[in-house]
């Protein structure tokens, strides 16, 4: 197979052999991979793969279809279209995968969409409803909202029922989040002015979240699953939190055992592959890349003001 490889930071194209498949797990034949944040950090050597996934080959989701079924696998899974989060590996033309992390591909939905699906959505629900516990006609606030996972949490907040806010640079893309189902799409200098929020869902960092602290409504959870884009370290109002009686939790899906990673996409498979095959949610694709430009890929996903996901056809076929 044909793999994308880290080595000491740099990034090259590498034949590694083909994965067999082990008892409860499928290798899928991957033609679109996602681009994520994760993978910049892997690079860099701060975000190492969990152990099990490879060490060196980047790639957290991935979308194609069954090639082989290890034993115990239900065997009419073989040729089925399929996407899944992974703890590493993604980007190459062929993966390891876990059975319970796979989740079927509407047959109204493209791979390419599909590649950039269960990252970006299994992520928002499992912030928003397992951690955050959002309900409807609450308050919801995403920071970095034009982003993967902010598109994904914009739409999964409206079909809660919930009243979204989608926080982004200068307040961009606007008519796009709109249709997402945004409610209003604000800057970062107009979060001091919002209503208080009921969820605060933190994909940028400090810069976002110490102005956000301030519009906690009572009762107010706050996620954090995203410090990239704004720094790691914020002031607490201590006083605040104990007025509001708030919560703050951190969340990732990477480091989390088999069993834990398989119930939250379970659940967030129940929950949102109907709307997904209705076309009531969608992934926006902000451009798709070959993997031989996988350097221009890490390059663009690290400019800012993109909106929606960052794809690698990994090997283009019928979709």
């Amino acid at each position: 197979m044909l793999a994308t490889v880290i080595d000491r930071g740099a990034l090259r194209l590498e034949e590694r052999p083909d994965p067999t498949p082990e008892p409860a797990h499928v290798v899928v034949a991957n033609e679109f991979a996602g681009v994520n944040a994760a993978d910049l950090l892997q690079r860099r050597g701060v975000y190492p793969a969990p152990p099990g996934w490879p060490a060196d080959v980047p790639g957290m989701e991935l979308a194609g279809r069954v090639l082989e079924v290890g034993p115990g696998v239900d065997a009419t899974l073989r040729g089925r279209r399929v996407c899944a989060i992974v703890g590493g590996g993604a980007q190459a033309t062929r993966t390891l995968v876990p059975a319970a992390h796979l989740i079927e591909v509407p047959d109204t939905v493209s791979l390419a969409a599909a590649g950039g699906f269960a990252e970006a959505f299994v992520t928002a629900y499992d912030a928003l409803v397992l951690q955050g516990h959002l309900a409807a006609g609450e308050r919801l606030l995403v920071s970095g909202a034009s982003g993967g996972v902010g598109t994904a949490a914009v739409q999964t907040g409206r079909l809660l029922g919930a009243h979204v806010t989608a926080v982004t640079r200068a307040g961009a893309h606007r008519s796009e989040l709109l249709a997402l189902g945004a409610h209003e799409v604000v800057a970062l200098e107009d979060v001091a002015t919002l209503e208080p929020v009921d969820v605060v869902l933190e994909l940028v960092g400090a810069a976002h979240l110490s102005l956000a602290l301030g519009r906690l409504a009572d009762f107010a959870r706050v996620v954090v699953i995203g410090v990239a884009g704004g720094g790691s370290r914020v002031d607490l109002d201590l006083l605040g939190v104990m007025r509001t009686r708030a919560t703050l939790t951190g969340s990732t899906l990477r480091s989390r055992t088999h069993d834990e990673k398989a119930d939250v996409i379970a659940r967030a498979r129940d929950a949102l592959l109907e709307p997904w095959r209705r076309g009531e949610i969608t992934v926006p694709i902000a451009r798709t890349f070959a993997l031989a430009d996988v350097l221009d890929a890490y390059a663009y996903f690290a400019e800012p003001g993109k909106f929606g996901k960052v794809l690698l056809a990994v090997a283009p076929g019928p979709s």
